[in-house]
């Protein structure tokens, strides 16, 4: 069974639903399963330097206030989920290409899940910048990727070309928010799902592993 996950890196309800993800595969698991973490950009148009939080939140919401309503409510969701959510203590919102970039680098030693637990726990948790080249390589390293691989991802040695590309794919297939689920390239599924609507999908996907066998 294949699992696509389109996300980015400065989605709360990726975070959400990583963790909805990974507690349905706790009580139900599934041995076969590949899954896979595809890049999106909420914000493809971001300066690479990333933009202030208060003018950024400003411009999507129309006022402070109407976003701290927005993000106390998303907080009060993570809490159930065992995430700490502290939004306050973001101060820049960041390109997140570089992030995909290193991702993809730390995919291929079977470190995406991990590096990508790291980089929304330091986002959301402890507001560090994750735009920003040299605190991207800190937390590879911490996760094992070596030093010069991170270094060459974050630079655009050669992953770029691939962050692009999957993000343009996820525009061709009409996605426009995440996180979003692709089982067996064929069956969709929007938004940070509670574990009984994953378990549907996962029996969906291995029926249809089935029917592809029995043909």
């Amino acid at each position: 069974m294949l699992l696509e996950i389109f996300a980015d890196t400065v989605c709360p309800w990726c975070y959400i639903g990583k963790r909805r993800l990974m507690r349905a595969l706790a009580n139900r698991p599934q041995p076969d399963l590949v899954i896979r973490w595809r890049a999106f950009q909420l914000n493809p148009g971001m300066p690479m330097a990333g933009i202030d939080r208060t003018q950024y939140m400003t411009a999507k919401f129309g006022s402070l206030e109407r976003a701290q309503r927005v993000f106390d409510s998303v907080a009060r969701v993570g809490r159930n989920e065992g995430i700490n959510f502290y939004f306050d203590h973001i101060q820049r919102t960041p390109n997140t290409l570089r992030s995909h970039r290193l991702l993809q680098a730390a995919a291929k030693i079977g470190r995406e899940s991990a590096l990508l637990d790291r980089l929304y726990v330091s986002y959301f948790t402890y507001g560090v910048d994750i735009g920003d080249p040299e605190k991207l390589i800190k937390l590879a390293e911490d996760i094992g990727l070596p030093v010069e691989t991170a270094r060459a991802a974050v630079e655009g040695i050669p992953e770029i070309d691939l962050a692009l590309a999957e993000d343009f794919q996820s525009r061709r297939l009409g996605i426009t928010g995440v996180p979003y689920f692709i089982f067996n390239g064929r069956f969709g599924l929007s938004g940070a799902q509670e574990p009984e609507v994953l378990y549907s999908m996962f029996d969906l996907a291995r029926e249809d592993d089935g029917e592809r066998v029995a043909s």
